[in-house]
């Protein structure tokens, strides 16, 4: 199978080989039965290969796992801060006991 360039495929565009078999063969078939290409019709086939359609779920499914890495940062956040204060209040506890003792 021949490796299609910018400079063999379907004016130019950014086609995989697959798409470029697929114009070609729309062509052909249309010639075969004394047709043109259709312009509108070629246009739209374009535009479906340059531009595939979105795929909502998995726009769904990223904003599910962006939603659950954001609520693990928070929640490491708030963990974080809570060993903070648990050594702050500790560090605390250590020079209150010190300073009662250094006057003994």
């Amino acid at each position: 199978m021949n490796d299609l360039g910018p400079e063999s495929s379907f004016r130019g565009l950014p086609l995989s080989a697959e798409q470029e078999a697929e114009i070609q063969h729309y062509i052909h078939q249309r010639r075969r039965r004394g047709l043109g290409p259709d312009p509108a019709e070629l246009r739209a086939m374009l535009k479906d290969m340059l531009e595939p359609p979105v795929d909502d779920e998995l726009i769904d499914q990223f904003a599910a796992e962006t939603q659950t890495n954001a609520e693990r940062a928070a929640n490491r956040n708030d963990d974080n801060s809570e060993v903070i204060t648990a050594q702050e209040e500790f560090t605390a506890a250590i020079e209150a006991e010190a300073m009662k003792h250094q006057g003994s």
